[in-house]
């Protein structure tokens, strides 16, 4: 297997200008909106499913702070992953690759948002948040770009967890303290992570091996990642449903979870089955859209019924 080091950057064209040419939308685009979206929203929803309240500006502040967090960590691992993305189809036009923006920028960019975003929730909030905060920026850009993503098949595994963390870091800010409902949220998004990333990792495999990145379809081949995608969903459809027995979960959240969970297992059995030509890619791109949907869907009950009062108990 090709890998590319780090050091590579330094080889190609668009480092050797002092300056760039970055626009404002090419430093929000090292931000990643798309996840900083779904963080926002994760953490919105630990912050509401929490029985405490906590007082509004104080929690927009916060929510803003975990966003510039988000971006901070997206930023840091596309300065460090510019080699990856280079050449990588879905993500040779980012600003650092295009040459838009040079890597000595994005790295300023994202320590200096980095500390920022830490040290303004903690003082909003409270300093254990800060914390989850400060410990998810350097698992996501150090433990996981630095490291597990070009060393492990389980990257994405382990890597997980910083993307799981916003809704316990969303509970913490209101209680100044972890519970069971961000907890089991935390574990909600964790296992849904696998088969979420595997499936597009199928499709894109061979853009995964000139890039050097063991992902589980070039190390364990795909038959074993279509098994283990399986394993995870079978899993992730009763977990999925715990809120409903610990009690923060109604009817509504109930009903989203036991189709949605039934779904994911129904579509994982299509990608074991299906193993050849466009079939195959099919099976596993559906999959891949419809695990963002469930994602959205379970979260969205659950902002729903305790945010807008649409909570119906489903025991009692």
């Amino acid at each position: 297997m090709t890998t590319l080091s780090n050091s590579a950057i330094s080889d190609r064209p668009f480092v050797e200008a002092s300056t760039s040419g970055g626009e404002v939308a090419d430093y929000f685009a090292l931000l990643k909106p798309r996840v900083m979206a779904l963080v926002i929203f994760t953490a919105l929803v630990g912050m509401t499913v929490t029985p405490s309240h906590v007082n509004p500006v104080i929690g927009a502040i916060s929510l803003l702070m975990i966003a510039v967090g988000a971006g901070a960590s997206g930023c840091l691992n596309m300065w460090w992953d510019a080699d990856i993305d280079a050449v990588m189809t879905r993500t040779r036009t980012r600003p650092i690759p295009a040459g838009r923006i040079q890597p000595n920028e994005a790295l300023s960019f994202g320590l200096t948002l980095s500390v920022g975003s830490v040290l303004v929730l903690g003082l909003a909030a409270n300093w254990l948040s800060a914390g989850l905060l400060a410990f998810t920026i350097v698992f996501y850009a150090v433990i996981y770009s630095m490291w597990l993503k070009r060393s492990t098949a389980q990257n994405i595994v382990i890597g997980g967890a910083a993307g799981a963390l916003p809704p316990m870091i969303g509970q913490a800010v209101v209680t100044g303290s972890i519970g069971i409902e961000g907890t089991v949220l935390f574990l909600i998004i964790f296992i849904w992570t696998p088969p979420h990333f595997w499936a597009l990792a199928l499709v894109k495999a061979g853009e995964y091996a000139r890039a050097g990145i063991p992902m589980m379809p070039n190390t364990a081949g795909p038959d074993s990642t279509r098994r283990q995608i399986l394993a995870y969903s079978v899993l992730l459809a009763p977990l999925g449903l715990a809120p409903v027995f610990l009690g923060f979960g109604g009817l509504l959240y109930g009903l989203v979870g036991l189709v949605g969970g039934l779904a994911m297992v129904g579509l994982s059995v299509q990608v074991l089955r299906r193993r050849e030509g466009e079939a195959a890619n099919k099976a596993a791109m559906s999959l891949f859209a419809f695990s963002i949907l469930y994602l959205f869907l379970l979260f969205s009950a659950l902002l729903a019924e305790q945010g807008l009062g649409l909570f119906r108990p489903v025991f009692g």
